[in-house]
């Protein structure tokens, strides 16, 4: 079972990180948009390499989002974030919806 689409009324654009360059990080052109539920709001979490970070935006989008962490995020207000920490949320047996959550800062 996937998240209802009805349930995310925002849209969210991804430009997906690729890796580092000779000046910096290099990105995949911009996807298509993608629907998402988008809370911006302050919270402390962990990045990838474990260090506490501040996040400002709480993304849930559907279970088969493609956004690596570092990957940038133009939010439905303009602005744009990068990805923190990216976490697949499934239910295997339960009547709960599969989605992935991305923490952006």
């Amino acid at each position: 079972m996937r998240v209802p689409t009805r349930l995310m009324p925002h849209r969210i654009t991804i430009e997906r990180y690729r890796g580092e360059g000779p000046v910096g990080p290099v990105y995949w052109p911009p996807g298509d948009p993608v629907r998402a539920l988008v809370s911006e709001r302050v919270r402390t979490v962990r990045d990838r390499t474990g260090a506490e970070v501040t996040s400002t935006a709480q993304i849930i989008a559907a279970p088969d989002l493609d956004c690596p962490p570092q990957s940038r995020i133009t939010l439905p207000s303009g602005r744009i974030t990068t990805a923190l920490h990216v976490a697949a949320h499934t239910a295997p047996g339960l009547p709960l919806p599969a989605s992935t959550e991305v923490f952006a800062e």
